[in-house]
């Protein structure tokens, strides 16, 4: 079983300006004269994380990440009462990966995603495809509306008891993704902070469920929560900015870019249909169902198929 590259520290960080108000923080990590590797995280709003550097060897590799607009150490926060997310869509994001591979001298690049990140992966690269190598994404996410429908209803059938505490103060006019999502831009800062623990309680039974080991230590800190929250129920209110079932038709684009999907059978958060649609969609895919795994790339399984793909798409350079 393929195991996890030893934790590494960036050599070159820094923060870029888009030119309307934000300042996204970047880090490359790994060979400099490397294969460009792109990781784009989950959420939307979790940020990129040290574990992430670890799927790629850093010999052969340049591996670079982003805090995607509003999160992480970008600027400005989303915890922030003043912090406007108007200007932050998928589209946003897609012109801030361009942004980032000109300002890097990137030719093309490698792309990782995880969960939402999968999503955002895919935008990019039916819109740009000249831009992008190869994929390798895991807990495959389009973001469509039958999506964020199960996530915010439909586990309701696996977690009963969860699902009432989550919805117990709901009016009976408003389903709950946009009562949380009202809750979560109130001008009280005490509402919105105690909506962000309530949102994250209702996604802790799933998770939980996929790591017995325990939720992300970056769930220990409110501002975190907070920012995460915000950013998941503005993206999922506004459908992600995407017709439903877009990224699905629009993967004839990605005929010729070598992609590989890794997914737990039981994956409750991003079921597996989605990732044999998106297989079915894509000619040339691989799908790897990964057995007795769900949702976390902290499964041991999960992270052996990641670092196995990596390795794996390094053989289309060489040709």
């Amino acid at each position: 079983m393929a195991e996890l590259f030893p934790d590494i520290e960036p050599y070159d960080h820094g923060m870029l300006d888009t030119g309307d108000g934000n300042r996204l923080y970047w880090e490359c990590c790994g060979n400099p004269d490397g294969i460009p590797a792109l990781v784009l995280h989950g959420g939307p709003g979790s940020g990129c994380s040290t574990g992430a550097r670890r799927y790629f060897d850093p010999s052969v590799y340049r591996i670079i990440l982003f805090d995607q607009r509003n999160c992480g150490r970008s600027l400005p926060n989303a915890a922030d009462q003043d912090c406007d997310l108007f200007g932050n869509t998928t589209w946003h994001l897609v012109a801030d990966i361009e942004r980032l591979r000109a300002y890097l001298g990137v030719d093309r690049f490698v792309l990782f995603g995880n969960s939402w990140g999968t999503t955002l992966a895919l935008a990019y690269a039916e819109s740009q495809p000249r831009n992008v190598a190869a994929m390798v994404l895991a807990g495959i996410t389009t973001t469509r509306r039958s999506e964020i429908d199960w996530l915010c209803t439909g586990m309701a059938r696996f977690f009963p008891r969860e699902y009432a505490d989550f919805t117990q103060s709901i009016p009976d006019d408003l389903a709950p993704l946009a009562y949380y999502h009202g809750l979560l831009n109130s001008t009280d800062p005490a509402e919105r902070q105690a909506a962000a623990v309530a949102w994250h309680r209702w996604e802790a039974a799933s998770i939980l469920l996929a790591d017995p080991n325990g939720l992300p230590r970056r769930w220990a800190d409110a501002r975190y929560l907070l920012t995460r929250a915000r950013i998941v129920t503005h993206y999922f209110h506004h459908d992600a900015w995407l017709s439903d079932r877009q990224l699905l038709q629009g993967a004839a684009a990605l005929a010729g870019i070598p992609g590989i999907l890794i997914q737990g059978r039981f994956d409750l958060e991003a079921p597996l249909v989605t990732a044999w649609e998106l297989h079915q969609s894509w000619p040339g895919s691989e799908l790897v169902i990964v057995e007795n795994a769900a949702h976390s790339t902290d499964n041991a399984g999960i992270s052996a198929e990641i670092v196995a793909a990596t390795a794996k798409i390094l053989h289309f350079f060489k040709k």
